[in-house]
């Protein structure tokens, strides 16, 4: 084990157990014992990526998470998370990260990958992007689906956190590692991905023990919660993505044409 990441999984884990955070890992023997494997998760929530790596662990194997970059210059963050060999992603720019990421994958690395972007609002599988099956494919590694549920119980978009004691029980299911050939369209294996996916949702969804009636909130509109349609949710993703652009452009220098900034985007 490494001392940095060592160090901070020990310390995720003592704050679990104060939270009374009950987990259920499946799926662990999927984790390859060695070499490079694409870890390919949903996104509930801010915290999805502490608790998946609980996944890879029976295994001996620590998870590289591809995480936006803002989280590097963290005066705390950033050093722990340059610690445990995580990669920056530069959301206007992402040729530097793929390059990194495939580097990782063909040193041996476990990769994770949130191909959604960002969190669910739906708490339902957004459109993924298809930079995973294009690693996988590149580096000549197996993706490795991951799905989690709960955690969006704990600390999600528009939702206060909640970081006490609560004794929420949060599952995390590996399937069966996913290969892409050379000469597979990388589009087909993506919507092959995210079918195998939304099955594994689906049946941790059922699995899962009823939430009480106070937090409907957090279960999609699908199951009879408050939670936004997906259709709904995406609408929300883009006026906030519509205004944050509008943000970054009043704060450019007065010489750089807001527009071309934006048309970068």
């Amino acid at each position: 084990m490494e001392p940095v990441y060592s160090s901070v999984i020990g310390f995720a884990r003592a704050l679990f157990a104060a939270e009374g955070l009950n987990f259920r890992v499946t799926g662990s023997e999927h984790i390859p014992a060695e070499g490079g494997a694409v870890i390919v998760m949903n996104h509930l929530s801010y915290l999805d990526f502490a608790y998946a790596g609980l996944v890879s662990l029976p295994s001996g194997r620590l998870i590289r998470f591809m995480c936006k970059d803002t989280i590097f210059d963290h005066p705390v963050a950033g050093p722990l998370m340059r610690g445990m060999k995580h990669i920056p992603v530069d959301r206007e720019s992402g040729s530097a990260s793929f390059r990194a990421a495939l580097k990782a994958l063909k040193a041996g690395e476990l990769v994770g990958v949130f191909p959604e972007a960002t969190i669910s609002r739906s708490f339902e599988l957004k459109d993924f992007k298809s930079g995973a099956v294009r690693m996988a494919q590149a580096a000549r590694v197996p993706i490795i689906p991951v799905v989690l549920w709960g955690s969006q119980r704990v600390w999600t978009k528009g939702h206060p956190k909640r970081l006490g004691r609560s004794n929420i029980p949060i599952s995390l299911d590996a399937g069966a590692p996913i290969l892409v050939p050379r000469g597979e369209n990388p589009e087909e294996v993506l919507a092959a991905l995210r079918g195998r996916m939304t099955e594994m949702l689906h049946t941790a969804q059922r699995a899962y023990p009823t939430v009480p009636w106070e937090e409907r909130a957090f279960v999609p509109a699908r199951l009879g919660g408050t939670a936004p349609t997906l259709e709904e949710a995406t609408a929300l993703d883009l006026e906030e993505a519509r205004m944050r652009r509008q943000r970054r452009a009043a704060q450019q220098p007065s010489g750089e044409d807001p527009a071309e900034v934006a048309g970068q985007l």
